[in-house]
């Protein structure tokens, strides 16, 4: 299983969000302190807004901060979210199938089980578990101040 650098990005975009969340951040801050692509990021946030996880305040001095509390943001409805789908192999795609054993293969059941408990996981943990716990928050925050120095 592989994640698409849209759901990274979302993900870590998501995660400075609830650590600094009496900021408004603006696309070019994150990309900034993150060290990744302005223009992926913009894409992100606009799949984010959508999903209703970030809201954007406009004006001058507007930006982007939580849509809700990050305790019921389940990083497995981020990712469903940011992730074109979950098809491990062709047959998972029943248009697209062209495999001539699909009607005898044994493999689709338990890669088909292997993606439900990945996302199972994920739907038990909450943003706030991945970005507020104590000591990992702190070292977060200095990570990403070290991150936005080294780009200045």
């Amino acid at each position: 299983m592989r994640l698409t650098l849209h759901t990274d990005y979302a993900l870590r975009m998501l995660m400075l969000l609830a650590l600094e969340p009496e900021e408004l951040h603006t696309i070019a801050s994150v990309a900034q302190r993150y060290r990744i692509s302005r223009n992926h990021l913009m894409k992100v946030a606009q799949t984010l807004i959508q999903a209703g996880f970030v809201a954007s305040v406009r004006g001058r001095h507007g930006g982007l901060k939580l849509g809700m509390d990050p305790a019921a943001i389940k990083i497995g409805a981020v990712v469903r979210a940011t992730e074109d789908g979950f098809a491990m192999v062709e047959c998972f795609d029943r248009r697209r199938n062209t495999c001539v054993v699909t009607p005898a293969c044994g493999l689709r059941k338990p890669l088909d089980e292997a993606v439900q408990a990945f996302l199972e996981v994920l739907d038990r943990t909450s943003l706030a578990d991945v970005s507020q716990a104590p000591g990992k928050a702190t070292r977060m925050r200095r990570l990403l101040a070290e991150g936005a120095a080294a780009a200045l």
